[in-house]
């Protein structure tokens, strides 16, 4: 049971939804989803079912607990029946083509009072926030199917990138708050030593 993922380099994840779709709804309660095959659109307009591109791509991703009821929703309301059901649709029961899905897609980011944002920016998203956990280059390589370690260690880098502005930020406050000291200090000179009454 493989329903695709559609799109330009789309992937798709094994099994189904709630609707005749079982594989993906146990998947689901699992909180997991299997990526197996993709599917491209090419430039002369065809499209072309196929394993992702490297070995690695076929992975087993946890998802979010927060968006299986989301994933469940989407599955229930608009995915395909079936054992090889598509996961994404059009309304006249057709793979959206890459153009007709980026109409969609502005469409609703417009909907929902968003600007700039791409499809893809979805992964970029998803990327960064798990680095910023501290997830190590393996682990990031694994959730994102790649075989090699350039593109774990830019969301890496972009991680350690905020991990500085929140480091300037504490080092803003710490530097207030001496500011603070020195400032009562000053309107009291009668301590001294450290506990104020105890110098010799």
């Amino acid at each position: 049971m493989r329903p695709q993922g559609h799109g330009p380099g789309a992937e798709g994840a094994e099994g189904s939804g709630p609707r005749g779709q079982p594989a993906l709804a146990r998947a689901l309660d699992a909180g997991a989803v299997r990526v197996r095959r993709a599917v491209a659109e090419l430039f002369n307009g065809q499209r072309e079912i196929k394993a992702p591109k490297s070995a690695a791509g076929k992975r087993t991703v946890a998802i979010p607990s927060v968006i299986v009821a989301d994933v469940r929703d989407h599955l229930e309301r608009y995915a395909e029946h079936g054992a090889d059901g598509r996961v994404f649709v059009g309304a006249k029961g057709a793979t959206p083509r890459r153009n007709h899905f980026n109409r969609l897609w502005r469409r609703a980011c417009e909907d929902a009072g968003i600007k700039g944002l791409h499809f893809h920016d979805l992964r970029h998203t998803g990327n960064t926030l798990a680095a910023s956990t501290g997830a190590g280059t393996r682990e990031l390589m694994s959730r994102m199917g790649h075989s090699t370690a350039r593109a774990a260690l830019i969301y890496q880098h972009a991680s350690a990138d905020r991990d500085r502005l929140i480091t300037d930020a504490v080092s803003g406050l710490v530097e207030k708050g001496r500011k603070g000291v020195k400032t009562s200090q000053k309107k009291d000179r009668k301590h001294k030593g450290h506990a104020g009454d105890t110098g010799d």
